[in-house]
């Protein structure tokens, strides 16, 4: 296994929000810019630059001379930073060093907290979803839940930031989390004790003859859990193969470049895995798989790939990936759509800055951005009443300041992120078992891998 090009300063600490572009062989051909392009590319008189820089620098010193309150002026700069980054697109941002430490907590796949993937909406802490195998999903939180309250104090004008600063603790310690749930009246409280979040990256079962591997973040175990759930699968039935393997990529919001493409090369044996194209021709790369024990050993063993709304970045590339060599048919509905990656640039003690630095296409140089991939079978889950057309969201389509690609469609409906909690309740899990089992069928499964699959 091995990457064709190494990006160790960015690629080992880029991460995925949802897909960017790559490319497979061939660079699409250049687009001719417009006038207008040209104009917004000319560089600026450094005199314009500076006076803008002035100006910035006189309205700082106007806050700190005249405002209320004496304000913290480090803070100042941090916002004034933030708000510069934010202004990009939604997943360029400023990490305080608190923050900083978060994230590579995230990336190693080992933290302390409570297990929920969150983000902000209108000034309320959203659930994107519960991490497997935590204290928020044991206690039944659901993706799309809106956190009011934390131990009783309002979220409602905390920032993100501080928000995940207080669920997070010491282990052991509790908080409770007042949540409101659309379909249900009344708001409902959770007593969340806090644990390791040791985010095992892969767990696995076997369903009849059927091996289901549940991927649940590409953090830095993902390959390392894809090759022990294998192992564990092979010693188990004494090295037989299964009669198939459901990777599971289902609300999966991704994370690391070099982990997708480590999973990806897990069941291929050649041919371009993700490309990404940067702002020249030094940020741009191509990723291949090589033959190593590992796909050989599950080269003749059938696969499905689940993925769903919830499906962003990392599984995006794999999904794309297998999808485009044939190597996997695809079940579920329509991913999330973002084909961006974020490079992670430390500021040493002042933290880290995330830079949007690349777009990521397919080995059939495809962008996903804001529009996703589509399954190769769409199956849709049995939705409970109260959940009916709540469980879906946009996806990238649907943040506001998003990347746009000129030309390019965009998906403007929803997509589910709903996963039953019980697998006989799980349309799309039920659904590919039987496919592999042969008691249903479909002329995407197997897929029939051709010379232009290779690439």
């Amino acid at each position: 296994m091995r990457l064709t090009k190494i990006r160790a300063a960015v690629l080992g600490l880029a991460l995925l929000v949802p897909a960017t572009v790559l490319i497979a062989q061939e660079q699409p051909a250049p687009v001719e810019a417009t006038d207008a392009d040209k104009a917004a590319t000319k560089p600026r008189d450094p005199k314009e630059v500076y006076s803008d820089l002035a100006l910035f620098g006189e309205i700082f010193d106007r806050i700190r001379a005249e405002y209320v309150d004496p304000p913290d002026e480090k803070e100042l700069v941090r916002a004034a930073i933030q708000g510069m980054l934010t202004s990009l697109d939604p997943h360029s941002n400023y990490l305080p060093p608190a923050d900083y430490q978060d994230m590579r907590e995230d990336t190693s796949g080992e933290f302390g907290g409570l297990g929920i993937e969150v983000t902000q909406e209108d000034g309320l802490i959203k659930v994107v979803s519960p991490i497997d195998d935590s204290p928020a999903s044991r206690a039944g939180m659901l993706s799309n839940d809106l956190i009011v309250k934390l131990d009783g104090e309002d979220v409602k004008g905390m920032s993100l930031d501080d928000a995940v600063g207080k669920m997070r603790g010491a282990i052991g310690t509790s908080i409770t989390l007042t949540v409101v749930r659309e379909g249900v009246s009344d708001p409902l409280e959770f007593k969340l004790t806090r644990d390791t979040i040791a985010m095992r990256a892969v767990r696995w079962s076997m369903e009849g003859d059927v091996a289901v591997l549940r991927l649940s973040r590409f953090s830095e175990q993902a390959f390392i859990g894809i090759q022990k759930a294998v192992d564990g699968i092979y010693k188990e039935r004494k090295n037989v193969p299964p009669k198939g393997i459901i990777l599971d990529l289902r609300n999966n919001p991704g994370g690391l470049v070099d982990q997708a493409v480590y999973v990806a090369d897990a069941f291929l044996k050649q041919g371009a895995i993700v490309l990404t194209r940067g702002r020249g021709p030094q940020d741009s790369a191509r990723y291949d798989a090589a033959p190593d024990p590992l796909d050989k050993e599950l080269a003749d063993v059938p696969l499905v790939v689940l993925i769903n709304g919830g499906s962003a970045s990392a599984s995006e590339i794999v999904a794309g990936a297998l999808q485009d060599h044939k190597r996997a048919t695809l079940v579920g509905s329509r991913s999330f759509g973002k084909g961006s990656v974020q490079s992670i640039i430390s500021l040493g003690a002042d933290g880290a800055m995330r830079l949007t630095t690349a777009r990521y296409y397919t080995p059939d140089n495809r962008s996903i951005q804001a529009l996703g991939i589509q399954p190769d079978i769409t199956v849709l889950q049995n939705v409970p009443d109260d959940l009916k057309g709540k469980d879906e969201i946009i996806g990238e389509a649907g943040l506001a300041g998003h990347i746009k690609i000129d030309g390019q469609q965009e998906t403007s409906v929803g997509s589910s992120v709903y996963v039953p909690p019980e697998k006989a309740d799980d349309t799309q899990l039920q659904y590919a078992i039987r496919l592999i089992d042969g008691e249903e069928s479909d002329p995407a499964y197997p897929p029939h891998p051709t010379e232009q699959a290779a690439k």
